[in-house]
């Protein structure tokens, strides 16, 4: 009965993950520690499972409208490597309670990202529209156009093969040729800002055993120039690869509670498919506010609950 209930919580997670690229993997643990009963650490361990799976499956359509580059995301996911076995070590040695405390500070700064965010694009579409130049123009049905990875020096900025995934995202010429990948150059500044976003991603996923695309969203978008869809489906894939490097390294101490796991991943998957829909018909702003309240409210429910354990 108590998995039954949670189930709707298990849409929940993949309609964000699907629809905003983050945020739903958050309430995930929550929703494992006090409505199915789970310890802290099983949760986060069998969170990752339904994170990860709900992520690649709200990635293939986010793919197949050529919103993923595949290049930039494994890059960022191998990055947190490191973090993710770092974060899963230090899990093992921290207090279940403080864990919890901790997670509700997470869920509060992801609240805020989120409406920030949210409120810098209400922002930017409220603003005068800019036409851009003529040598800048770009294909109606791609997601990319040539100036999103200009930066203010001029040049464009990638990792090594971000470019191709790019060139390739782009679908077909008229003539039926892959268009050939933009030249590229790597600047040092980009490299540290994705090893040090996807560093601190990694350590998150390990910890606390979520997704971290409220953070994967933002750091694709200031480091690699990404435009919104784009970031988004990108994240997918970097929350995937964190959730099996993570998933990998907890197995031998912490199991998977595969009954409550897989009808979970289940309505994330069906959440998800759903939210690739949402994300191309509704105002993205307007659903991450609503989001952001659940956060909110979920923050304060898990921190009253492990303040009062403590």
């Amino acid at each position: 009965m108590r998995l039954l209930l949670t189930l709707p919580l298990g849409v929940l997670i993949g309609l964000a993950l699907g629809a905003v690229g983050g945020g739903g993997s958050i309430l995930a643990v929550p929703a494992l520690v006090y409505v199915v009963g789970l310890g802290p650490k099983q949760a986060v361990t069998t969170s990752l499972v339904v994170v990860g799976v709900a992520a690649l499956g709200g990635m293939i359509g986010h793919w197949r409208g050529g919103r993923v580059a595949v290049g930039a995301g494994l890059w960022f996911g191998l990055a947190g490597v490191a973090g993710s076995l770092l974060g899963t070590r230090l899990n093992r040695a921290v207090d279940p309670n403080v864990l919890l405390a901790a997670f509700a500070g997470l869920m509060a700064i992801a609240a805020w990202r989120m409406w920030a965010t949210a409120r810098g694009r209400d922002r930017r579409a409220s603003g005068p529209a800019t036409q851009p130049p003529a040598h800048a123009a770009a294909s109606p049905a791609s997601p990319f156009s040539p100036t999103e990875s200009m930066v203010a020096g001029g040049g464009p900025e990638a990792l090594p093969t971000a470019s191709g995934d790019r060139a390739l995202a782009m679908g077909r010429t008229s003539t039926g040729a892959v268009p050939a990948a933009p030249a590229t150059r790597v600047r040092m500044s980009t490299v540290a800002k994705v090893v040090v976003a996807g560093s601190l991603v990694g350590f998150m996923t390990g910890f606390f055993g979520v997704g971290g695309g409220f953070i994967i969203v933002p750091a694709l978008v200031l480091a690699l120039r990404f435009d919104m869809p784009t970031a988004i489906g990108t994240s997918l894939l970097v929350i995937a690869v964190n959730c099996g490097v993570a998933l990998t390294s907890r197995l031998a101490t912490t199991g998977v509670v595969w009954h409550v796991a897989i009808p979970f991943t289940v309505a994330g998957l069906v959440g998800a498919v759903t939210g690739n829909h949402i994300a191309n018909r509704m105002r993205a702003p307007t659903l991450v506010r609503w989001f952001v309240v659940l956060l909110v409210t979920v923050a304060a429910y898990t921190l009253a609950r492990s303040a009062a354990s403590l």
